[in-house]
């Protein structure tokens, strides 16, 4: 049975998340969205022209002002948000992709500040994040954190990003 196409491509977002845990407690950052105050891995969307690792090392950097060091892939998560559209906007359905990485935290870079949004970050313990599931960005910030103490890891070379990803991409 033939389908019609769609009369637009289905693109999902793609997001990378660092989950960070250090004696038993996971950094976490809370930011402002328009839900509110919400907690979240450090996190945030691929650029054009980076592998999700080299993203994942800058979104890192930007939200916690340290430098981070992937060393496996926790997992691969695909999660659907419905958001209500504001002041007379349309609803928002987006879908995200989220490659999710653990690591090791390097030391903060002087001078630098947390990006615009991003109030603070914190150090919790997986029970304190489940208790504070209610202010999570989405699902997928406990869900993350659960598979890392299930002890999921997967190598980094499961994801390949091939060199043409970065050609033609620069300042325009």
């Amino acid at each position: 049975m033939a389908h019609d196409p769609p009369a637009e491509r289905w693109k999902p977002s793609v997001t990378v998340a660092a989950i960070i845990e250090r004696d038993g407690r996971y950094l976490l950052i809370e930011e402002h969205t328009p839900e509110g105050l919400r907690l979240n891995n450090p996190a945030g969307h691929l650029d054009p022209g980076e592998s999700p690792a080299d993203g994942v090392v800058r979104e890192t950097l930007e939200e916690t002002t340290h430098r981070f060091t992937p060393t496996a892939i926790v997992g691969v998560y695909l999660a659907r948000f419905q958001r209500t559209g504001q002041g007379g906007a349309p609803d928002e359905d987006v879908t995200y992709l989220r490659f999710a990485f653990c690591g090791e935290l390097g030391a903060a870079v002087p001078g630098r500040s947390l990006d615009t949004g991003i109030v603070r970050t914190l150090w919790l313990t997986p029970e304190e994040i489940r208790a504070s599931a209610s202010r999570h960005r989405s699902p997928l910030v406990l869900r993350c954190v659960e598979d890392h103490l299930a002890g999921q890891r997967h190598p980094l070379a499961l994801v390949q990003t091939d060199a043409s990803v970065g050609l033609g991409v620069g300042p325009g």
